[in-house]
């Protein structure tokens, strides 16, 4: 099947459990992204060497157990998903196995052909919320693309959103009315902001 099929999702992670196995550089990374969009996201990450980067994120999120240690078996137990940050495939193979036996859903970073999801590129302007994908192929240009999206939609964003939620609770009548409704409000709704030279966008001299 051609193209990218992945199904994108936002899930809530105050409310499941999330594992990290790995507390270097890759396990940094990865708490971060998620404690970045949710604060209070349940986490336990284990690892038997845990960074300073690590352990100061943690201190700071109320939400974040810390597990000084290797990995156990039992430290799936509970939990709904799991992102390997080690660069031990063997090590994440097995874990991996482990974890799909439970019904546990994996992700193991830069091994596309080990993730059951992947961590996309986010772009964030208050309520408003986009993920990029390039099917695993290439973050640095899901990244580029990211810092594109972020430039050119404007703070004011989460004004426009406030008002819209107001006059949608306000609207009369069945729901393909409201949609009706509200297509008519926002067809006006574009942004002028564009790159001035495609190529300095898609710079071929970029890293991809």
């Amino acid at each position: 099947m051609d193209g990218n099929t992945l199904f994108p999702i936002f899930l809530k992670p105050d409310q499941i459990n999330t594992l990290i196995v790995g507390g270097g550089f890759v396990g940094y990374e990865k708490l971060s992204a998620i404690i970045n969009n949710n604060p209070l996201a349940r986490i336990t990450l284990v690892a038997d060497y845990i960074s300073d980067d690590v352990e100061t994120m943690a201190t700071n999120s109320p939400n974040v157990k810390l597990i000084k240690r290797k990995f156990f078996i039992t430290d799936l137990k509970g939990q709904r998903l799991v992102i390997l940050a080690t660069n031990d495939r063997p090590l994440n193979e097995r874990i991996a196995k482990f974890a799909r036996r439970e019904g546990i859903l994996v992700n193991v970073a830069d091994t596309p052909d080990l993730c059951d999801f992947y961590l996309g590129s986010i772009v964030k302007k208050g309520d408003l919320k986009i993920a990029i994908s390039t099917n695993g192929k290439s973050p640095t240009l899901a990244k580029r693309i990211r810092m594109y999206f972020e430039e050119a939609i404007p703070d004011s964003i989460q004004s426009v959103m406030d008002q819209l939620q107001i006059l949608r609770s306000r609207l009369k009548g069945d729901f393909a009315f409201k949609v009706e409704a509200l297509n008519k409000l926002t067809e006006t709704l574009t942004y002028q902001n564009k790159v001035d030279d495609h190529e300095q966008f898609f710079d071929a001299k970029q890293p991809v």
